[in-house]
């Protein structure tokens, strides 16, 4: 092909590490490749692994690192192993590299490499709100670090996007005007090939009857993604009828306080791969994801796509997404009250659901897909 470009996409954090940066640096590594173009992906050593493989045909070179906040926030060591890696992908000749998320030593590291080479650099921004540790002191000095690397990297990098609108709003706290947005997407065939050879099946596993309903969380188990609320509420629905349960699928910091509130009605089923994340989402009559910190949920796409109906709050793109109250249900915040009332609200009513799916799923075939995503990103780097 003649118009066959060569990318290098820098992610601090990349599979094994499930997460939405991680599935976002996956899905459009490969339609890039689909379409014809050549991709290296650049991430961090978290997990020990080779320091270069190909996963799904997708070359991977990871970097040594020391790993911060318990893996969340790994740093990279400039070591002989290092510059051996380095000299490696100097001799690429890439056209165009895409650094996802801002505030890693590893996105500047990608930034300065691109302005060696002479390649084309964007950054991707996929946060509404700054890392927190739960902690007001270490938060605030990770503000102050935060808005100083963003400074620095502005040297390197001039091109910013979000992967939602509300990531470019975030942007301009930090004086940066963005480009323009890179949405969030899924690949729809996928999720359909998956439904037609699924081999689980939830609902008969933990014998939750037909007409009961299903709620479902999937994601990182962290407190920012309002997971106290959400137990906390389905406690209180539980003590009222014996027809709600509730999956929650995923690891993190809070895993064993969700496996100690395990009951009947409340399901643990820890990580599980996206093969089984689509066949529990099938089965789900409602996803709720009460999160204060988001960018645009790649969760929220995946459960619209499934065929559930999504109650979640007013961060990130939620709101791009469903656009009224016809889509689905956006609450003000997490309050237990507020989000108590408008899951009971949705419980109660199944028409309401079913025209809120029909309507988000075919908005997503119109907006969020990767066809439309890897398009826009080749159509940069032509610019």
């Amino acid at each position: 092909m003649n118009n066959r470009k060569r990318y290098c996409i820098f992610a601090a954090q990349y599979f094994p590490h499930l997460g939405g940066v991680e599935r976002y640096t996956y899905n459009l590594a490969k339609k890039l490749i689909m379409d014809g173009n050549e991709v290296v992906i650049v991430t961090s050593n978290v997990y020990h692994l080779s320091e270069f493989e190909k996963v799904d045909e997708i070359p991977v070179y990871r970097i040594p690192c020391w790993n911060l906040l318990e893996g969340r926030y790994p740093v990279l060591k400039m070591n002989s192993r290092f510059f051996k890696i380095n000299k490696i992908l100097k001799k690429k000749k890439f056209d165009m590299v895409i650094v996802n998320t801002r505030f890693y030593p590893h996105s500047l590291y990608g930034m300065i490499l691109a302005k060696k080479i002479r390649a084309k650099c964007i950054t991707l921004d996929h946060g509404t709100s700054h890392l927190s540790v739960h902690n007001k002191f270490w938060d605030f000095i990770g503000e102050i670090f935060e808005h100083t690397l963003t400074k620095v990297d502005q040297i390197f990098c001039k091109d910013y996007y979000g992967v939602s609108g509300a990531c470019n709003e975030w942007l301009a706290h930090f004086h940066i005007k963005a480009k323009g947005i890179l949405y969030n997407s899924i690949d729809i065939e996928e999720v359909k090939n998956i439904q037609k050879n699924t081999t689980e099946f939830y609902r008969e596993k933990y014998g939750i009857p037909t007409e009961a309903t299903v709620v479902t969380f999937t994601g990182r188990l962290l407190k920012e993604k309002g997971l106290p609320s959400l137990l906390n509420v389905m406690d209180k629905i539980n003590q009222e009828r014996d027809d709600v349960y509730l999956f929650i699928a995923g690891d993190g910091d809070m895993e064993d306080e969700v496996n100690s509130r395990k009951n009947g009605h409340i399901i643990p089923v820890g990580r599980i791969d996206f093969e089984h994340i689509v066949s529990l989402l099938t089965e789900t009559d409602i996803f709720c994801l009460p999160s204060f910190s988001e960018g645009f949920s790649t969760s929220i796409l995946e459960a619209a796509v499934c065929g559930c109906y999504v109650l979640t709050t007013a961060r990130g793109g939620a709101r791009e997404l469903l656009i009224s109250d016809e889509y689905g249900c956006i609450i003000l915040n997490n309050q237990e009250d507020l989000l108590h009332n408008a899951l009971i609200k949705c419980i109660n009513s199944p028409d309401m659901r079913k025209k809120g799916i029909e309507l988000t799923y075919q908005r997503i075939q119109e907006n969020f897909t990767w066809n439309i995503v890897a398009k826009k990103v080749e159509q940069i780097c032509e610019e």
